[in-house]
């Protein structure tokens, strides 16, 4: 009976052995995996910050800076308003002389209407 207790035991003992390697096994994968993980994260916001550069520098590349493309367009809304401006101190006097010409050059006529 005490090599049959004595074999329970052993086996308790390698039962219990087994269970503490399964377990050891269990926490070094677990290990493995959150460093996969972060690694992983690491690569990926590596990769994100780098295409973002490279869509920034393409986009500056195509459209050029925002800055750049509103004072283009600041700069050539005022040429137009200058040159319209220009364009009307030119013209005013000939457009004011032309309409006070059609307005005071009265022809008094008889309307077709009028029988006499």
């Amino acid at each position: 009976m005490a090599s049959q207790t004595q074999g329970i035991q052993h086996l308790l003992a390698a039962e219990k052995k087994a269970a503490e390697k399964v377990s050891e096994a269990r926490r070094k994968k677990a290990n493995r995996l959150k460093a996969a993980k972060k690694e992983a994260d690491t690569e990926i916001n590596n990769y994100k910050t780098d295409r973002e550069r490279q869509y920034k520098d393409y986009e500056a590349k195509i459209l050029g800076s925002r800055g750049d493309m509103e004072s283009k367009i600041e700069a050539g809304t005022r040429q137009k308003i200058q040159d319209l401006n220009s364009n009307v101190s030119r013209n005013k006097e000939m457009a004011l002389n032309k309409l006070l010409g059609i307005v005071l050059d009265i022809k008094p006529e008889l309307h077709e209407n009028l029988r006499l």
